[in-house]
């Protein structure tokens, strides 16, 4: 159908014509063929291409009435419980080069089909819009004010996401979705969130053998998935909530005798390394402060010397602590052995996640050994970060010292 490759399909008893895009090039197709036990399409090029559509069995929820409606969900199909494995050591063709020719899985876990009618503007993207008509129609465009550009630039963007709920209503995930018009996928890869700190700059690329921060996996069973827009904060439900079953496979070698125990560790140690992690960042700001501060003292016209004394001490209490967290950098830094450090330890319980057999006695006595580690450093760390650094703030403030990251500048007259 001119440059564009579609599917023709009947619907009780009405023809609808349906536009596959995703990639599909303008060529000849002289092969069909429906895989009927998943109920995807598998389409033969003239160039000898192969594409294959997964689950086509939303197209037959489509009619006329669904597509006026502002959003809409498909029901879901029952998903299996595993890990995944990567067959070549890493995801994909791994290290196999262009002369491996290996086709993307489909996206792992529950999968969820959603339609929106139009994706959802920004007030910046709605005026310019506006901007276009007009000028088509051959009318002025008034510059906006100063005031409609300062609430553009504060405006939150749209969003769309959805949000998993299991079968005592609570929130296990809210996973990010497309924003844009007509029939989208998104899948929800059966995990809780990850455990790691938070990063406002995260990395365009990552290195193909570090797997992206995941969370524990979710037990088996049923849970509903919600679709939701999220515009200027607002959360608001749209189209039906769909109900996903999530079933065990049944191959497991070594299955874990009791699954909610093991689940149950799983998330114990996902907390577990929340805590850790966030200590081992808080730290690590704490650290950094302490830096600023003495640079601060250096430009402070008074007598520092005790709040100098007081940086000192409080840096290498903090360097202490990191020792115990992130291991001993002087010592592995002259290429000598060293213990394993909090973070290490923490981790290694909870790469039990990566299985679905039962936590072995090493996960759970390093989990132990891990857990009273961090409880005796949470004592001592507490103390400083609550009391100690704001007092010490406090003081940079009176002594007259350079603002540093944090402190609240405070303004008084010279005498």
């Amino acid at each position: 159908a001119g440059t564009e490759f579609g599917l023709y399909f009947t619907l009780d008893g009405g023809g609808h014509w349906v536009r596959l895009k995703g990639g599909m090039p303008t060529i000849a197709v002289r092969d069909l063929d429906v895989q009927r036990r998943e109920n995807d399409l598998v389409v033969g090029s003239f160039g000898r291409g192969i594409f294959i559509l997964d689950d086509y069995s939303p197209l037959r929820h489509v009619s006329e009435e669904l597509l006026a409606q502002e959003a809409a969900t498909f029901p879901t199909r029952e998903t299996l419980w595993y890990v995944p494995r990567a067959r070549l050591g890493l995801d994909g063709k791994a290290f196999q080069g262009d002369g491996f020719f290996a086709a993307p899985n489909p996206p792992f876990g529950v999968v969820l089909t959603y339609y929106l009618k139009d994706k959802y503007l920004s007030s910046r993207e709605q005026r310019r819009k506006q901007e276009r008509e007009r000028a088509k129609r051959g009318e002025d465009n008034p510059y906006p004010s100063w005031d409609v550009l300062r609430a553009e630039d504060r405006e939150e963007a749209p969003a769309v996401l959805v949000v998993v709920r299991d079968e005592q209503d609570r929130i296990v995930r809210r996973v990010p979705a497309k924003n844009a018009a007509g029939i989208q996928r998104v899948a929800w890869d059966l995990r809780y969130p990850s455990p790691e700190p938070v990063r406002l700059d995260e990395p365009r690329e990552r290195a193909p053998w570090d797997a992206p921060p995941s969370g524990p996996l979710a037990s088996p069973g049923e849970y509903t998935l919600a679709l939701v827009k999220r515009i200027d904060g607002e959360e608001t439900t749209i189209g039906t909530p769909q109900r996903a079953l999530v079933l065990p496979w049944s191959l497991s070698t070594l299955p874990a005798p009791d699954r909610e125990a093991a689940i149950a560790f799983h998330r114990e140690t996902a907390a577990l390394l929340r805590a850790v992690l966030g200590a081992q960042r808080a730290v690590g700001d704490a650290r950094s402060w302490l830096r600023h501060a003495a640079k601060a003292l250096d430009e402070t016209p008074a007598d520092v010397t005790a709040l100098r004394a007081a940086v000192r001490d409080l840096d290498r209490r903090l360097d202490e602590m990191e020792v115990v967290l992130v291991g001993d950098r002087s010592v592995a830094r002259r290429n000598e052995p060293t213990p394993a450090s909090l973070v290490a330890m923490t981790r290694r319980a909870a790469s039990a996640w990566e299985t679905t057999s039962a936590p072995t006695k090493t996960h759970r006595r390093g989990f132990e050994i891990a857990r009273e580690r961090f409880d005796a450093l949470a004592a001592k760390l507490r103390p400083i970060l609550a009391a100690e650094l704001p007092r010490l703030e406090e003081d940079l403030e009176k002594a007259g010292a350079p603002w540093t990251p944090g402190r609240i500048p405070q303004w008084t007259p010279p005498r």
